[in-house]
C-alpha cells in the first residue's frame, strides 16, 4: 500500500458564513493541493469537507497519516460515530447529529475504501508546516467561494 501524509483544515469567515476547506497530500515526493468552499457554511462542515475531499482523492487503498486540528472531526470519526450509527444518527441526548450528511460520507470513505488511517491531532496556528499550508488552502477556498469559482487541484514534485 502507498503511504500518504494528509494535512487538512477548514476556515469560515463568520460561523455561519463563507467558508473553505484545504488539504495537502504528500506521497513519494509528490504533493497535491486541494481546496474548495461554500458561500454559506460553518467551520465544522468545512473541517469535515477537507477530510472527505482528501480521502476521496485517493485512487486505491493507502496507509494514511492524517493530520488535522479539529477535535470535532477526529473524535467524531474515532469515538462518537459508532454510537451515532447505533442510535440512527442521533446523539446520546436523542438529538439529530449535526452534519449527518457529511459524517455519512466520511464514514463510507473510511470504512469502504480499504485505507488504514492514523488520525493525528495537531494544534492549529502553532507553526506546524503542513497545518499552515492546509490553512492557506482553506482560505483560498473561502476566496474562491466569494468569487463564485470552483476549487482547484495542483500537483507538484516535493
Amino acid at each position: 500500500m502507498n503511504h500518504v501524509q494528509i494535512h487538512t483544515d477548514g476556515a469560515c469567515k463568520g460561523n455561519p458564513g463563507p467558508g473553505g476547506w484545504g488539504a495537502l497530500l504528500q506521497s513519494d515526493g509528490v504533493e497535491k493541493e486541494l481546496f474548495g468552499g461554500e458561500l454559506q457554511t460553518t467551520n465544522n462542515r468545512m473541517e469535515l469537507m477537507a477530510v472527505i475531499e482528501a480521502l476521496d482523492a485517493l485512487q486505491r487503498p493507502c496507509n494514511v497519516v492524517l493530520y488535522l486540528d479539529s477535535e470535532y472531526v477526529r473524535k467524531g470519526i474515532t469515538e462518537w460515530i459508532a454510537g451515532w450509527k447505533a442510535r440512527g444518527w442521533r446523539t446520546a441526548a436523542r438529538q439529530e447529529v449535526k452534519n449527518a450528511d457529511l459524517w455519512q460520507r466520511l464514514d463510507a470513505l473510511v470504512s469502504g475504501r480499504g485505507h488504514q488511517i492514523d488520525w493525528r491531532w495537531v494544534k492549529g496556528h502553532s507553526g506546524d508546516p503542513g497545518n499552515e499550508r492546509a490553512d492557506m488552502l482553506a482560505n483560498r477556498g473561502v476566496d474562491q467561494a466569494r468569487r463564485g469559482t470552483r476549487g482547484a487541484v495542483a500537483t507538484s514534485p516535493h
